[in-house]
């Protein structure tokens, strides 16, 4: 991460984190710009944008090697060539609960020539909606291709033929929640005819009216429910993904390949997603498998065109509309947590080459709310620029207040949590971090983590005449592929005298913590936190043990 201003964002309920990505007319991003280029709207009042952060996905912080292997009587120069341990963690997410046979075969070769350029420091991971494919982190690249050939369409409860009365989630959603009576004599009408009921009395045309109404009915609460649970279980599965990210050292990337999907009464839900997503730095990117999609008039073989012109016009209207908003939800992802969204174009290798490469540079505004009342409400955002210059903004449409206040025990906990499975290094704080092994057997060793902390930068209070704050240091191990192995957690309670004190200004305080592993590689991962002044450092490190 490269910072136009030195910031670490902290979780906190009052502060709420804005992505935005900035695209010139040929599309590539810009990172030239400042805090002071941008304007921030929270319900049209704006805000004041208290931190500000330019970021580079693609840049890592390059990790000092200061392991050395202990050996009696001789200590031997640091490590020339750093430890081989992963960068970037890719997780593809296939919806095979919408996607249609046809658009996830051609997903599926797409994504097997990606892979086949993957560089050696990427960890992928395959998912699916499902949940029937399931393949963790991993660079074994046998391993990926099986997990995406196990790959098929796996609808919860669709049956892919013609119903009748034939009543799609979208038009469930119009007679249903929305009571649109358009839809409803749409639907009807279609009832009448695929059920060939006699209309030739009045009589017989009032009941059939009747009897189709009441199927129409049934059949659009049938057809909400089952499209409900199919979009909850997407959103759900794609939350757990977040989390599953969330937890592993390095840039953190989604790539969500499916055909979209309604989110009718679940905006709640895929706006937590985003929130989840901003507050842990993962990426959202999504691929509309559809490709260049075309509403066909005339129906396909499983669903024929109506009888009706009139008919005809309405449900390709609601088709069309259809289409437009499964493919917002795959937006909203996307723009929300600063990822790419590509859509409308059946060159779908050059889609997983653009959602698979992060954009070069986006931001991440801050800004706390005044007077946020915890009711829980949605709060339009609006993020524009001083001086557009041609240029377009991806970003965001807004948050949810949340409806309770935060604790701070549980914000410093988890602030703390949030700093371990993350990658940036943090220097509010002096902290050096060395890392020293010495091998028990062939197959056992030692390691220790040792930091050094200089004190002079900390906010000591005084109480009773001596100065008082608590420092908590916390180490990790990570293995080659990003799984979190140990941790070991230490806090120091210091309430120093003044001439103690004075001598630990010049020496500082160094912790130490030790773990029993096996030879391999291993990412070392120093979070120090003090309780005064709430300062962080955070620091990495890398270990080969051979």
């Amino acid at each position: 991460m490269t910072a136009h201003e030195e910031t670490t964002f902290k979780v906190n309920v009052k502060l709420v984190l804005v992505r935005v990505v900035v695209r010139d007319a040929k599309g590539n991003a810009v990172g030239t710009l400042h805090k002071e280029d941008f304007q921030l709207f929270d319900n049209r009042k704006p805000q004041v944008i208290s931190q500000f952060a330019v970021e580079q996905p693609g840049t890592r912080v390059a990790m000092e090697q200061k392991t050395q292997q202990a050996v009696p009587g001789e200590t031997p120069p640091p490590s020339e060539k750093p430890p081989s341990v992963p960068e970037s963690y890719t997780a593809y997410l296939f919806d095979d609960v919408h996607l249609s046979f046809g658009d996830l075969a051609t997903a599926r070769k797409a994504a097997e020539r990606r892979l086949d350029s993957a560089p050696p420091t990427d960890r992928v991971a395959i998912f699916s909606t499902s949940g029937q494919t399931t393949l963790d982190f991993t660079d074994d690249h046998a391993k990926l291709l099986a997990a995406l050939r196990n790959l098929q369409p796996r609808p919860i409860a669709r049956s892919g033929t013609y119903e009748c009365p034939d009543v799609t989630y979208y038009m469930a959603d119009l007679i249903q929640n929305q009571q649109d009576s358009v839809a409803i004599q749409v639907a009807t009408v279609d009832a009448i005819t695929c059920l060939s009921l006699p209309t030739q009395t009045a009589q017989q045309a009032q009941a059939a009216v009747l009897t189709a109404q009441s199927m129409v009915r049934a059949e659009a609460t049938r057809q909400l429910a089952i499209g409900d649970q199919e979009t909850r279980v997407s959103l759900s599965v794609l939350k757990g993904v977040v989390r599953r990210l969330s937890v592993l050292p390095g840039q953190r990337n989604i790539v969500l390949v499916s055909p979209g999907f309604l989110t009718p009464r679940l905006d709640v839900d895929y706006q937590d997603i985003i929130d989840l997503a901003l507050h842990t730095q993962v990426m959202v990117n999504t691929l509309d498998a559809r490709g260049l999609y075309v509403v066909d008039p005339m129906g396909d073989i499983s669903n024929p065109a109506p009888q009706s012109p009139a008919e005809a016009v309405y449900k390709q209207q609601y088709a069309t509309q259809s289409a437009s908003a499964e493919g917002d939800v795959l937006m909203e992802l996307a723009n929300g947590t600063g990822g790419t969204f590509f859509h409308n174009s059946n060159d779908l290798d050059e889609g997983f080459r653009r959602v698979g490469t992060p954009p070069e540079y986006y931001y991440v505004l801050a800004f706390s709310p005044q007077s946020l009342k915890l009711d829980g409400s949605f709060h339009v955002l609006k993020v524009s620029l001083k001086n557009p210059e041609k240029l377009s903004l991806e970003t965001r449409r807004g948050y949810y207040a949340p409806k309770h206040a935060a604790d701070p025990a549980e914000e410093a906990k988890q602030e703390i949590e949030d700093q371990i499975f993350s990658n940036e290094e943090v220097h509010d704080l002096p902290v050096e971090l060395h890392t020293q092994f010495f091998k028990t057997t062939d197959a056992e060793a030692k390691l220790t983590v040792v930091a050094r902390v200089d004190v002079r930068r900390l906010r000591f209070r005084k109480v009773d005449g001596r100065n008082r704050d608590d420092l908590t240091v916390v180490s990790a191990l990570f293995n080659r592929d990003g799984n979190y192995v140990q941790g070991n957690e230490k806090v120091l309670e210091m309430r120093l005298k003044d001439e103690t004190l004075e001598h630990k200004l010049s020496t500082g305080v160094t912790f130490r913590a030790s773990f029993d592993v096996k030879p391999g590689s291993y990412l070392v991962r120093l979070v120090v936190r003090d309780g005064e002044g709430k300062q962080v450092a955070a620091e990495n490190g890398a270990v080969e043990i051979p």
